[in-house]
C-alpha cells in the first residue's frame, strides 16, 4: 500500500513541476511580447511594470562593429518618453530558456521592423527574476548582426491580434509578399500571393495552395461565405488591351470557380449574412461606388452615387448595416449605411486615412487600419500604419496596434476569428 501511495505522490509532484514549468514558460514568452509592444506603443507605465531594479542590473549591446555598450539599466526601468513610442513591430524565434530556483535566462532571435519597413536583426539574452508571483527582467545581453541574403525584397508576417490584451502573436513569416487574411472556422487562414490563393494552418503551420482551377490573377479582395463553405474572389483580367476585374465564387476546398459579374471593374468585400448576396466596389461612369449583386448573378443594384472613392463595403452580422471607407467628404473616413445604401452615417472624423472597416462576428466591434498620414484616394503597399477598434455601443476608438510598415494587404478583407477575440493582418519589411 505504502508503495502504491509513493507512485501516486511520485505522479502528483511531477504534474505539478512540470505544470509549473509550463505555466512559468509561458508567463516569460508573454513578457516578452508584452515588454516590446509596450515599448513600440509608448507605454511607459506597462514597460516599467516589465523590468525590476536591482544593483546589479547590467545591459549590454554589441553592435556590428564590435563596440560594446552599457547602457543604464534605468533606460528601461524607468525609460524616457522621448524614445520610445516610435512604432514598428518585433517578431521573435529561436527562444530558448532555462528556469531554476525563481531565476531564469532567455535566449531568443528578434527582427525588428521600423515604421520604414527597415528590419534590424539581433541575439538577445534576457535575465530574468521572479518577484513575488510575477516574472521580470532584470539584466540584458543584445548582439546586432546582418543575416545572410535571402533574395527576397519582401518579407510578410503574419499576426493574429487579441482585442482585450493587444498581444500580438507572430503565427508565420515568409520571404514572399502574401495578403489579406481571411479566418476560416476550421482554423486556418486563406491569403493570396501573386494570383494564388493559399491556406495557412494556424496549428501545424502548413501553408498548401488553393485550386482556383483557369484563375490565376487573384488580388486580395477575397473571401467567405457566411458558412465558410465557399469562396468570393476578385479576379484581375486584360480585356481588349484595357484592366478590369471580375467577382468569382469557388468552393474553399477548391475547384473551378464560376463567374458572378459582367462589369469590367468590379472587387469583391462583403458577402450578406443570408448567404445571397455580394457586395463590392465597382466602377461606372468613372467612379467607383458600392454596388450589390445576387451571388448567383445577375442584374446589380447601385447603393451609393457621390463624388469620389467609396469602397471596402462589408456587411455587419445581423445584415442591418453595410459599412464602407468614402472620400465623400474629401477626406478617407469610415462610414455605415442600411443595407440597402439609406442612411449613410459618419464614424470616423480625424486627421487619418482610414479605411477597410470590418464588423466583429459579435456585432459589437469594427476594425479598420488607419494610415497615419493623407493618402486621399488611395491606400498603397509601403505606408506607416495601425489598426484600430471601435466599440460600436459606445463609439470609442483605440489602438489596437502600435503603428507598422503596412497598408495595402494589412487588411483588406474580413479577417476577425469566428469568436470575435483576435484578428489576423499583415506586416511587412523591405531591403
Amino acid at each position: 500500500m505504502k508503495k502504491y501511495f509513493l507512485i501516486i505522490s511520485l505522479s502528483f509532484f511531477v504534474i505539478n513541476v512540470f505544470g509549473q514549468a509550463a505555466n512559468d514558460s509561458l508567463a516569460i514568452i508573454q513578457l516578452l511580447e508584452k515588454e516590446s509592444l509596450s515599448w513600440r506603443m509608448g507605454d511607459m507605465e506597462t514597460h516599467a511594470e516589465c523590468w525590476q531594479e536591482r544593483p546589479y542590473n547590467r545591459i549590454w549591446v554589441t553592435q556590428g562593429n564590435g563596440n560594446t555598450l552599457d547602457i543604464p539599466a534605468s533606460v528601461f526601468t524607468n525609460p524616457s518618453s522621448e524614445i520610445s513610442g516610435n512604432g514598428g513591430l518585433a517578431v521573435l524565434s529561436n527562444i530558448k530558456m532555462n528556469i531554476f530556483n525563481g531565476n531564469a535566462w532567455v535566449n531568443h532571435d528578434e527582427v525588428s521592423i521600423g515604421v520604414d519597413g527597415k528590419p534590424s536583426y539581433s541575439h538577445e539574452m534576457r535575465f530574468l527574476e521572479k518577484v513575488g508571483s510575477e516574472w521580470k527582467f532584470i539584466g540584458q545581453s543584445m548582439y546586432n548582426y546582418t543575416p545572410v541574403e535571402t533574395g527576397s525584397d519582401t518579407t510578410s508576417y503574419i499576426h493574429v491580434v487579441d482585442i482585450e490584451t493587444n498581444r500580438i502573436e507572430t503565427v508565420y513569416t515568409i520571404n514572399k509578399h502574401f495578403e489579406a487574411p481571411n479566418w476560416h472556422k476550421d482554423g486556418y487562414l486563406i491569403l493570396n500571393s501573386y494570383g494564388k490563393l493559399y491556406s495557412l494552418d494556424l496549428q501545424t503551420k502548413d501553408v498548401e495552395l488553393i485550386n482556383t482551377g483557369q484563375i490565376n490573377s487573384l488580388n486580395n479582395d477575397h473571401g467567405l461565405s457566411p458558412d465558410h463553405e465557399f469562396l468570393a474572389m476578385s479576379n484581375s483580367e486584360r480585356e481588349s488591351g484595357s484592366f478590369g476585374s471580375s467577382i468569382y465564387v469557388v468552393p474553399v476546398t477548391g475547384g473551378e470557380p464560376r463567374k458572378v459579374t459582367t462589369e469590367q471593374m468590379c472587387f469583391w468585400h462583403g458577402w450578406s449574412p443570408d448567404g445571397n448576396t455580394l457586395a463590392y466596389t465597382g466602377m461606372m461612369n468613372g467612379d467607383f461606388d458600392i454596388y450589390t449583386i445576387d451571388v448567383e448573378g445577375g442584374p446589380t443594384t447601385q447603393l451609393t452615387n457621390t463624388e469620389g472613392l467609396d469602397d471596402g463595403p462589408d456587411y455587419s452580422y445581423d445584415g442591418k448595416y453595410i459599412y464602407i471607407n468614402s472620400y465623400r467628404t474629401g477626406h478617407m473616413q469610415i462610414w455605415r449605411m442600411e443595407a440597402d445604401g439609406s442612411n449613410p452615417e459618419q464614424l470616423t472624423f480625424d486627421e487619418h486615412s482610414n479605411w477597410f472597416a470590418h464588423p466583429s462576428p459579435d456585432n459589437k466591434w469594427i476594425v479598420y487600419i488607419a494610415y497615419i498620414e493623407d493618402q486621399e484616394q488611395n491606400h498603397l503597399f509601403g505606408k506607416k500604419v495601425k489598426l484600430r477598434l471601435m466599440n460600436l455601443e459606445t463609439r470609442e476608438i483605440t489602438d489596437l496596434t502600435p503603428v507598422f510598415y503596412g497598408g495595402q494587404g494589412t487588411i483588406n478583407v474580413p479577417s476577425w476569428s469566428p469568436d470575435s477575440k483576435k484578428i489576423a493582418f499583415v506586416s511587412y519589411s523591405i531591403k
